[in-house]
């Protein structure tokens, strides 16, 4: 065994479960409900995407708030999968307390959310009081909350110390598809986390779940992505491979950077 062998294999690292709250999970894609022509459409993109956990908009999807439309959880039984109630639209804690407790009466009692609290329109950007604000009361009140913040780790750190169960530092802006713009950022996050780091917004293209997997995120979540593909189902299935491709990436352990072109067939013994 040579030396750039063991400097390989000293890199490689050792696979452990996605475990959420407790729970372990099979997919490390988590998919959002949202945009898709149909449930229809939005059964097949979410079963080609191989998610377990699907997140819902609970103030714009029907999931029996209205027991004349058609309802998501015919198209997505929660018996398949862990529905992920999320406060999209909630502009501060108490909208998205309120939104959540609401999702808990309808879901019998379901603790595991998403919780998420916008700074204004434009960006979408998380208002990180009033997340903070929020985490705070739905921990105490007994939720198990992951929750979409900031590629900041020290707002990260904040927000597995009040008892999040996940941080969600996004990429770039929800529905922007401009991939992740502060790898920097994540790896900080990563390093410091003993909760689960799943990249959310921003994500445009395969290539983007894969880099959020192979900087060591726990997992992505994505919905634009998928469902305004030009084939959402096929996007979805790409999206599978990409994140299961980016983990194996990320546990092999890539080469060192090098500054100098190296030959990949020795120099010694050529003819």
């Amino acid at each position: 065994m040579n030396a750039n062998t063991n400097a390989t294999t000293s890199a490689a690292r050792a696979d452990k479960p996605l475990v959420i709250a407790g729970k372990q999970y099979r997919s490390r894609l988590l998919v959002g409900s949202g945009k898709y022509r149909d449930l229809d459409q939005t059964r097949a993109a979410t079963e080609a995407a191989g998610a377990d956990i699907v997140t819902v908009a609970i103030r714009r999807v029907n999931i029996g708030q209205d027991p004349h439309a058609p309802n998501l959880l015919e198209a997505l039984p929660p018996a398949r999968y862990t529905i992920l109630p999320n406060t999209a639209g909630c502009y501060d804690a108490k909208d998205a307390v309120y939104t959540l407790q609401l999702a808990r009466e309808l879901l019998n009692g379901h603790k595991l959310v998403k919780l998420e609290v916008l700074g204004d329109d434009k960006t979408l950007f998380p208002n990180m009081p009033e997340t903070l604000r929020a985490a705070e009361e739905l921990v105490r009140d007994g939720f198990d909350v992951m929750v979409y913040c900031s590629d900041d780790p020290i707002q990260a750190r904040m927000l597995e110390d009040i008892g999040c169960v996940a941080v969600m530092p996004l990429a770039s802006l929800i529905g922007s598809g401009m991939g992740i713009l502060n790898p920097w950022n994540l790896s900080l996050i990563i390093e410091q986390a003993k909760v689960p780091v799943l990249v959310d917004a921003g994500v445009g293209t395969a290539s983007d779940a894969a880099i959020a997997m192979e900087l060591g995120c726990d997992g992505v979540l994505m919905n634009s992505a998928i469902a305004l593909a030009h084939d959402p189902v096929r996007m979805a299935r790409a999206m599978r491979l990409a994140v299961e491709a980016g983990r194996e990436a990320w546990l092999a352990g890539r080469m060192a950077r090098r500054f100098a072109a190296s030959p990949s067939s020795p120099m010694a013994g050529r003819v």
